[in-house]
């Protein structure tokens, strides 16, 4: 039996995105650039996706854009951002569980002379609101927030945040990392003061290496990528129409029965979550119900080392991960498990389970029990 519990690095596509997919690079693959017949069936693609991702958030289709992912996505709202306001001033805010597309930027912004203030969470990985307004001042210039953590699935304050930054300084920019949160949720950038969004495809099963980025119209972001001018020069290169169009399909599929698909992660969660805290010394990070993402579970296992377990778990057919697929290849602490204050050895023992539309509760299940025959095992050998 194989049992992919890794949703948050990747998702399967839909058979509807790869098949339409399929269609755009056989028969439908002009340049959307050429004037004749090709492109504009390509080009007519682009624009249905940028009515398909401004329909999920109720905003303008000209308000978005597209990009090879969330980590452009975020690159070019916070850096883009701050170039285009950086006479206003040069102080960022973020928090210290961003995802390495923020944290990289931001630390390539303070290279640049920028002032960055990261702020700490709680243990259950959520920010204090006492600590955005305390870091707030007349020369912030963007703040940038995740929906929803991509190791322990917290969900931050998002709507609470926008109004409080607008409050103080109705010029500071808000940018959200939604790359985990788009598709489990509805998140509305015209009601929670969001200035400008990223998403991803393949977290909802859609392609790899294509996202999007919401920016407000009244919004000054300068481009980092230069070429031929597409997008209104905001992005430039050829667009990857058939990723587009897929992630837009897998939008508008994600979207149809979003509440009572959450609803069924949530109990496929709880089900986990009941069943592994009956083994002995696991503990949960994080919040675990629905005030926390639908499909993330951090579970640390006191003894067992993180790769250990991963590969007597793979060798059982299930695949889940040691910490984000975005740092896997270079194994270093996770900076959200040390923000919210797990032990060192509980860090270097911690396993990330994800779930999708696609998981089953049969799946639920065997993972539960390999996991009941594998970690006794693993224990009465490990050296202590």
């Amino acid at each position: 039996m194989e049992v992919y519990l890794d949703n948050s690095a990747t998702t399967r596509c839909f058979d509807d995105v790869a098949a339409l997919m399929t269609q755009i690079m056989c028969g439908d693959y002009g340049n959307p650039s050429s004037l004749h017949l090709k492109g504009v069936q390509a080009e007519t693609y682009i624009r249905y996706a940028k009515e398909t991702i401004a329909k999920t958030l109720k905003v303008n289709e000209k308000e978005i854009y597209f990009t090879s992912g969330g980590t452009e996505s975020d690159n070019i709202a916070l850096i883009g951002g701050a170039l285009a306001n950086h006479r206003m001033g040069r102080r960022l805010i973020t928090t210290a569980i961003e995802h390495p597309g923020i944290l990289q930027a931001m630390k390539h912004l303070e290279e640049q002379g920028f002032h960055v203030t990261y702020l700490p969470v709680d243990q259950n990985g959520i920010i204090r609101l006492e600590d955005l307004r305390k870091a707030m001042t007349r020369d912030t210039i963007l703040v940038s927030i995740m929906h929803t953590n991509n190791e322990i699935g917290s969900l931050q304050p998002i709507e609470e945040a926008g109004a409080l930054i607008k409050k103080m300084n109705p010029n500071t920019l808000f940018h959200v990392d939604a790359v985990q949160g788009f598709g489990k949720f509805r998140i509305y950038p015209k009601k929670m003061n969001i200035d400008m969004l990223s998403g991803s495809g393949h977290k909802i099963h859609g392609p790899k290496g294509v996202g999007f980025l919401y920016i407000h119209e009244n919004v000054k972001v300068k481009p980092i990528i230069f070429g031929g001018g597409q997008q209104n020069g905001m992005r430039s290169g050829t667009e990857n129409v058939p990723g587009i169009a897929g992630l837009a399909k897998a939008a508008e599929m994600i979207y149809v029965n979003l509440e009572e698909e959450v609803n069924k992660l949530y109990s496929l969660k709880q089900k986990f979550i009941d069943g592994v805290t009956k083994i002995e010394n696991v503990s949960i990070n994080g919040l675990t119900g629905k005030n926390s993402a639908p499909h993330v579970v951090s579970v640390s296992v006191r003894g067992i080392r993180s790769e250990v377990l991963l590969h007597a778990l793979e060798d059982k057919g299930i695949y889940v991960s040691a910490g984000s697929a975005c740092a896997a290849r270079k194994p270093q602490p996770s900076a959200t498990l040390k923000a919210i204050g797990v032990e060192k050895d509980l860090m270097e023992s911690t396993i990330r389970f994800s779930f999708s539309v696609f998981t089953t509760a049969d799946e639920i299940d065997y993972t539960l029990q390999a996991m009941y025959d594998i970690i006794p095992m693993l224990r009465k050998y490990t050296r202590h």
